[in-house]
């Protein structure tokens, strides 16, 4: 079985690891070159513990799977960097953890979650409609069709 807590700067080496694997993921699911995920620092994640609300699933004390959540106003977060390790897949650990992250954005009184992915990352655009999730507008700023999603509280 597996839980979901807020991360310590101790699970610092184990989300680098998950994020590497999720998005070279991504990049293959979305069929683009490169993403900044993947030039992710220490210090990057670091600072984003300590400043970010950063969740991580564990199973026996083995981080499996993160996400980060960035306030940016009173009633709206961003939602990044979130998967779960290549050996945890399809257990419902992703699901968990925005099980979660729901409950603690209503707790901290949240009315709007946003967060970008790929227009064609099919997997993951069904895995954010399943959780709620709806398509609010596109944009190629990146060089590809990106999608924002958003999941309002109320």
């Amino acid at each position: 079985m597996f839980s979901v807590r807020k991360a310590t700067l101790d699970d610092t080496d184990s989300i680098m690891k998950i994020t590497q694997q999720a998005f070279k993921r991504y990049i293959e699911v979305a069929g683009i070159e490169d993403t900044a995920a993947l030039h992710e620092t220490k210090e990057q994640v670091e600072y984003d513990i300590l400043h970010k609300n950063v969740y991580v699933a564990y199973i026996d004390d083995v981080v499996v799977g993160s996400v980060r959540m960035e306030q940016i106003n009173e009633h709206t977060a961003y939602l990044s960097r979130f998967g779960v390790s290549d050996e945890y897949q399809n257990l419902g650990i992703g699901k968990s953890i925005m099980a979660v992250f729901d409950a603690e954005m209503r707790r901290k009184g949240i009315k709007r979650v946003v967060l970008h992915t790929a227009a064609k990352a099919f997997p993951l655009v069904r895995f954010y409609y399943g959780r709620g999730f709806y398509v609010y507008s596109t944009t190629t700023c990146k060089g590809y069709i990106r999608v924002l999603m958003c999941k309002d509280y109320e």
